[in-house]
């Protein structure tokens, strides 16, 4: 069989290949996805050289054209060349041997064989050759094209020493599962089971990497149910991995909320490809293990969960590796409003209500409705579609206080610099008491987000403070 190489990058690798002698592939993803018929807009290309790889690279890049240039990691063996939308990268054929205590290999010069069998999945280990005389030829010894065919993932050799020898390959079997709706071998997936405690050899960057990329699936509940019936979630992720299961006391039991946050994550993902907005959806619940109670008179509850959950994203987003940047207070802002709007669909509206929630949420109003609607998982029909309609009278209500008020992101007319300058004092608790109360009061409706207003507001606030004086003494 033949792979269809029509792109003009593989007319130059061939030339190139075939001038210097060298025999070579490309390999892994690029074959995989054009037998699946999946696109490849970002046109990544690995391919493997018998002998050189760097040197190719160079001449490739030479006949790219004089502005590609190329990143040469002289540590791996490998070069990178970007040229327009083509992304290259270029290495040796390789056998690999490595120690237990790390996952950094010790790397000879191999045959295309070796490589192969180096790889992680046999529907990864598939080449296509890029020599003249046997131009697109698939060299398929696993048997990875049927396997694509069949769904299945497996690793080319032994597992348990695939997974052993590279733990972060025990990810990237649930990633794939999950990206191309496959189904892990079951003793693929059983050596997986035997062997996630050697996860924790992996650095926290590259399971992260691993992680994000399950969560911007399509369905990402499939891979953290793998995650999870294969011990792996537990060890990386034991916030998330605490949250499942039902307790049952006097009849009355609660969702499992791990069940729940995977379909809540679901549910977002028909409608966003936003990871941060993802992860709010994942972790809006992740506090009701902790705030869980019960009580004969009212059943279960989990009061505050809200509120902890969001003080609970930062040190989540450290041992996670996550930046810890204004992504995580956007994370951190959207758990701690999600119940907002929930509130407010469940009783009669009031406009201070209303505006105060557009003021906390600010731009970030639009993906705070999202999530709560996200966060329906009923399978009550009836009460699915009641609550939903109730949320487009909230959205109704939020579009007319903004039309009107325009409170969304709204700076009060009077600032800290000001009352300081008028009544002469430090920044300090009044400043702070008189800006509260203009705030409140333009938030509550008492008084429109007007200087004049606002003024009048800070004169009252400021004698109940004792400042007039002092402005009196300033101005005489």
């Amino acid at each position: 069989m033949k792979i269809c190489l029509n792109d003009r990058i593989f007319s130059i690798l061939s030339e190139v290949l075939d001038k210097e002698e060298k025999e070579g592939y490309v390999i892994g993803g690029f074959v995989r996805d054009s037998l699946l018929g999946r696109d490849n807009p970002g046109m990544d290309i690995d391919v493997l050289v018998i002998g050189n790889g760097i040197d190719i690279a160079k001449k490739v890049a030479r006949r790219l054209g004089k502005d590609v240039n190329v990143t040469v990691f002289k540590n791996f063996g490998t070069a990178m060349c970007k040229s327009g939308n083509y992304e290259i990268e270029f290495v040796g054929a390789r056998k690999e041997s490595y120690d237990r205590g790390s996952r950094k290999p010790v790397v000879e010069n191999g045959t295309l064989e070796d490589d192969q069998n180096r790889r992680d999945f046999t529907i990864n280990a598939m080449a296509a050759c890029l020599n003249s005389s046997r131009f697109g030829e698939l060299v398929d010894p696993f048997n990875g094209r049927s396997d694509l065919e069949k769904k299945i993932i497996k690793t080319p050799l032994d597992p348990d020493k695939t997974f052993d020898d590279d733990p972060l390959r025990m990810m990237r079997a649930i990633r794939f599962a999950t990206q191309l709706n496959f189904e892990i071998e079951k003793r693929t997936f059983d050596s997986i089971i035997r062997n996630a405690g050697r996860i924790n050899i992996i650095s926290g960057e590259r399971i992260i990497t691993e992680l994000n990329k399950i969560i911007l699936c399509e369905r990402p509940s499939r891979g953290f149910v793998l995650l999870e019936k294969s011990g792996l979630l537990a060890i990386i992720f034991p916030e998330l991995d605490r949250m499942k299961g039902v307790e049952k006391i006097d009849g009355k039991a609660h969702k499992d909320n791990f069940l729940h946050s995977i379909k809540v994550l679901d549910n977002i993902s028909r409608k966003t490809d936003d990871l941060w907005l993802r992860w709010a959806a994942l972790l809006h619940d992740i506090a009701k293990p902790v705030t869980r109670k019960y009580t004969p008179e009212t059943g279960w509850s989990f009061h505050g969960h809200e509120f902890l959950g969001s003080k609970m994203v930062p040190s989540i987003f450290r041992k996670l590796k996550l930046p810890l940047n204004d992504k995580m207070k956007y994370v951190q802002k959207l758990v701690d409003l999600h119940l907002r709007p929930i509130v407010l669909s469940q009783e009669e509206v009031s406009d201070s209500a209303v505006r105060r929630l557009l003021f906390e949420a600010g731009d970030d109003i639009d993906d705070l409705m999202m999530l709560c609607e996200a966060d329906i998982t009923s399978k009550n029909e009836e009460k699915k579609t009641r609550h939903l309609e109730n949320f487009k009278l909230v959205r109704q209500k939020l579009k007319e206080i903004e039309e009107k008020d325009a409170v969304r992101n709204f700076k009060p007319p009077i600032n800290g610099d000001e009352i300081i300058s008028i009544y002469g004092i430090k920044p300090g608790r009044e400043v702070g008491i008189i800006k509260n109360a203009i705030r409140e009061a333009i938030l509550d409706g008492v008084i429109p987000n007007e200087y004049e207003a606002a003024r009048q507001i800070m004169m009252k606030t400021a004698a109940s403070l004792g400042l007039s004086e002092i402005r009196i003494a300033n101005e005489s």
